[in-house]
């Protein structure tokens, strides 16, 4: 499990490079910049709702019990559907079939780390599943 939440991290990475190389990462256009800014506050927000929990590029859970505050009171990986916004929104306001394929990339990754994060909380944490049910991965409503 490990091993398959690194490679969705990579392809993450590899997605946010991609699109940088191609100059499609950032947005140029006032709705783009808005939503990328957005993404970047949900982000900030969601790091420091988890404290000083560490970062680990194996998805590994860590100690201090299961996060339902701040923007996990409304998604599940606020961090992640960041990233996947911050994406899409380059790759659309820079529209080609290359943009297309990182951000695809891109959140086939997230959904990888996603579905591995979820494995491991689910085995550490019982009420993991109660917030699965009251709780939508990336869209409030909707998913």
């Amino acid at each position: 499990m490990k091993v398959v939440s690194v490679v969705g991290f990579a392809a993450m990475g590899l997605a946010a490079a991609g699109l940088f190389i191609a100059h499609s990462l950032f947005g140029r256009s006032p709705w783009a910049i808005a939503i990328q800014a957005g993404a970047v506050a949900l982000m900030i927000r969601a790091r420091v709702t988890l404290g000083l929990r560490s970062f680990h590029a194996a998805a590994n859970p860590t100690a201090g019990g299961l996060v339902t505050s701040g923007p996990y009171r409304f998604l599940r990986h606020p961090i992640y559907a960041s990233i996947i916004f911050f994406v899409w929104t380059g790759a659309l306001d820079h529209f080609s079939a290359v943009s297309i394929v990182f951000a695809l990339i891109g959140t086939a990754g997230g959904i990888i780390r996603m579905s591995c994060e979820e494995r491991l909380l689910l085995d550490n944490y019982p009420e993991y599943r109660a917030y699965m049910g009251r709780t939508k991965r990336l869209l409030p409503g909707l998913w």
